[in-house]
Order: C-alpha cells, then structure tokens, then sequence
C-alpha cells in the first residue's frame, strides 16, 4: 500500500512542480526519490539502489536515442537556419491566407513532423512564423503552444509511417516495420485532424468572443529579411527522409532512422548551401537543443525506471494485463497508464514494451495491430504536465505558463489522441 501511495504521490508531485516551473531535471530526480523511499528502495547502497536505477534508466535513453535527437536537431536547424523552414510555412500560409493562422500552424508542423524533424525542433522553427501569423490574426498568444503541439505531436507523430520515434520503437520489440497497419492508421489520423481543428479552433473562438486579443512582449523574436529558398526545393530533403527511411527499416530497423536523418542533413545542405546564414552557429544551436531536448525526456525515463521496480508498479502491470475482454484494449491501457507515470511516449513505450510486448505476443495479438495501438496509445496521457516537450514548448519556446496555455494543450494532445486510440481500437475489433 505504502508503495502504490509513493507512487501515485511521485507523480502527482511532479506534475505539481512542473505546473509551478521547476526544471525538470531537479524535478525528477526529487520526486523519484520519493517513490524509491516509500518502496523501501535504498538510495546507495545495495543491488538495487536508486541512483544506479535512476541513471541506468536515464543513460540508458541517451545511449539508444542520442544520434536520432542530434541528427533532428541538425536538420531542422539546418531547415531553419537556410530559411527552408520559413519557406515551406510561409507557401502553406500564401494559399490558405493569413486569416487562417491555425489552420497554417498546424500544417506546417505536420509537414515537418511527417518529413522526420524532429517534434521540438519542429516547435522551435514554426514558434516564430506563428507568432506573425497569430498576431495579425489578432489571437490570443496563449494558445499558440497548442496549435504547435496538435500538428506535431498527435496525428503525425504516431501515425504509420512517421519518421518519428514514437512509431519506430516498437519495431525492435514487436518485429513489424514503421507501415504496420497503415489502413487503420490512416482513418485514425484523418479522424484526430479534423476533430482536434474543429476543437482548437471553437477554443479560441470562445476566447476570442470572452475579449482576449494579441498582447506583444519585449522577448518576441523579430523575422530579419532574407531572400527564401524555393518552397518545392524546400521539400526535397524532407522527401529524403522518408525514402531511405522506407527503403532500409527491414534491415535497419531503428537505426535506419539515423541513415534517414542523416540523409535529409546532407540534402539540405547541398540543395540549399547559398541560403546558409550562421551555419556555425546552428550547428550549435542543434547540439545544445538535442541535448536539452534528449536530457528533459531522460529525465522523467528515470522516474519512469524507478518506478519500474517498485512493488506498485508490478501490481499496476499485472492487473492491466489481466484486464478481461480485448487483449488490444489492455496493451492500450497499459501503455498509456505507462506513458503517463513517466511523461514521454518514447521514454513510455521503451518501459512498457518489454513488460506487455511479450504477454501479448503469447496471447496471439497480431503484431502489427498491437505495434499501432502501442504507437497511438504512448501519444496521450505522455502529454501530461510533466512531459519534456510540453514543458519546453510551452516555458521555453513560447514564454507562456501552463495555467494559461496547458488546458488547451491537453484538450488536443491528451483528449483527442485518447479519442482516436478507442477509434483505432474499434476499427481493428470489426475488421
């Protein structure tokens, strides 16, 4: 009892101080150590001691991501140091007019995500141009993190042939590719993109109605002038993606994701090398973002993984896996129940997978039906608080608070992804 109460504590405890800014590097770490002592876990000493759990968890993540979050972090600092970026976002904004600001938000995110940059490099380089766009629109800034958020992190992230993590890692524990069940896949997507912009939208809206306009602050980036790389040549690299992404996940797996990655880097670079302002610095830029981005999402993996050896944590796996009914709805729960006890998807599905994949795969659940639902389940309830791209779009990028910007992010990352797993989860029951 003690333990479960730890752990539950544990996290109500992070997504508190999270709500409250504290860096989650600090928070994290805090708030393991809190479920590590209710569970009886040793701090030092001892086989299992929590901080040897804690970094082995944390360490574990950077070791097995590390060259996919600087590879992404090079190529979109790459896309928007040579203006590739702004290009592609700004010819999505010419045709649908600035009176569609969050429709062009959420394209241009979504173009980016699927093309592989990654989901905070993709927030870095979109911020900018939606901060333009919202303010001619004249719409409350506040919601600007959830516009950035609904094109990356939802029906692109985990959808059937993304570039991004989230639908690779179950690859290696499951043996499918990064296509499993495209069908289903597709009709999810579909779903979640127009039922998360008829829902944003009516959000602002009625804030809009209730009196909130723009309000312009001192720390808002300025667009310099700069001559635009052609907007179809712009996607070229993206393109690059995902052909060598498609052309070597059998005898890859993940890592075809790094060829890929490095792929679309050397293509932008070649297509696009007069356009370079600073590459220097972006190459910069790109480590330190990779490395704060790598680190926040770490950081909550070591909670993850000491709450992976407490007695709660066995507790709460064997009952969600004993769920009666659908084998399919019970990965989905464990998964997001996952997810959510360690704020990250990725970090989540590299938890969960290696505890329900093999119960499942007994249980005769078709592999690529499961790798879906694992996808799409490990991108809801990871967007709590506590989750390292929330924290990082909302505080760093945005310069927002999360009593102002989170419920909107919620309502489409956390509600609409939720919604769409009981979708995906129906169409492969009937089908």
């Amino acid at each position: 009892m003690l333990s479960m109460i730890g752990l539950v504590g544990g996290l109500l405890l992070l997504i508190v101080l999270t709500l409250r800014g504290m860096n989650l590097f600090i928070s994290a770490p805090l708030c393991a150590v809190v479920v590590a002592l209710c569970s009886g876990i040793p701090l030092f000493t001892g086989d299992v001691n929590f901080v040897a759990a804690y970094m082995d968890g944390f360490a574990g993540f950077v070791a097995a991501w590390f060259f996919m979050f600087l590879l992404g972090s090079m190529f979109g600092k790459f896309m928007e140091d040579t203006g590739a970026a702004d290009s592609v976002a700004k010819w999505i904004i010419d045709r649908l007019g600035k009176k569609q600001a969050v429709l062009a938000v959420v394209l241009a995110c979504a173009i980016l995500t699927y093309g592989g940059v990654s989901v905070f490099v993709v927030a870095f380089s979109v911020y900018p141009m939606a901060l333009s766009l919202f303010k001619d629109a004249n719409l409350p800034r506040r919601f600007i993190p959830a516009a950035l958020a609904f094109g990356s992190v939802t029906f692109t992230m985990t959808s059937a042939g993304s570039p991004e993590i989230q639908n690779w890692i179950p690859i290696k524990y499951l043996g499918t590719s990064p296509y499993a069940a495209w069908e289903v896949s597709l009709v999810v997507a579909i779903f979640m993109a127009v039922f998360g912009y008829w829902w944003l939208t009516k959000i602002i809206n009625r804030a809009v109605a209730k009196g909130e306009r723009f309000e312009a602050e001192e720390h808002d980036p300025v667009l310099r002038e700069r001559t635009l790389p052609n907007p179809l040549a712009s996607l070229v690299p993206l393109l690059v993606v995902l052909g060598l992404s498609f052309s070597f996940h059998e005898q890859l797996a993940q890592n075809a994701l790094i060829v890929a990655l490095l792929g679309g880097v050397i293509a932008i670079a070649i297509i696009n090398y007069n356009y370079f302002y600073k590459p220097q610095l972006a190459i910069s830029d790109a480590t330190t973002g990779a490395l704060v981005a790598i680190g926040n999402t770490a950081a909550v993996v070591g909670f993850g993984s000491i709450a992976k050896i407490t007695p709660a944590f066995d507790t709460a796996v064997n009952a969600m896996t004993s769920l009666p009914g659908n084998e399919l709805v019970g990965a989905a729960v464990a998964v997001s129940v996952i997810a959510g006890l360690t704020g990250s998807a990725s970090g989540g599905q590299a938890i969960a997978l290696p505890e329900v994949g093999p119960h499942y795969m007994n249980a005769g659940v078709n592999p690529e039906q499961l790798h879906r639902i694992v996808s799409i389940s490990s991108g809801a309830l990871d967007s709590l608080p506590h989750n390292g791209y929330v924290v990082t779009t909302i505080r760093a990028i945005c310069k927002q608070s999360h009593k102002d910007a989170y419920p909107a992010v919620a309502a489409v990352t956390v509600a609409v992804p939720l919604i769409g797993l009981s979708l995906a989860i129906a169409l492969f029951m009937l089908f």
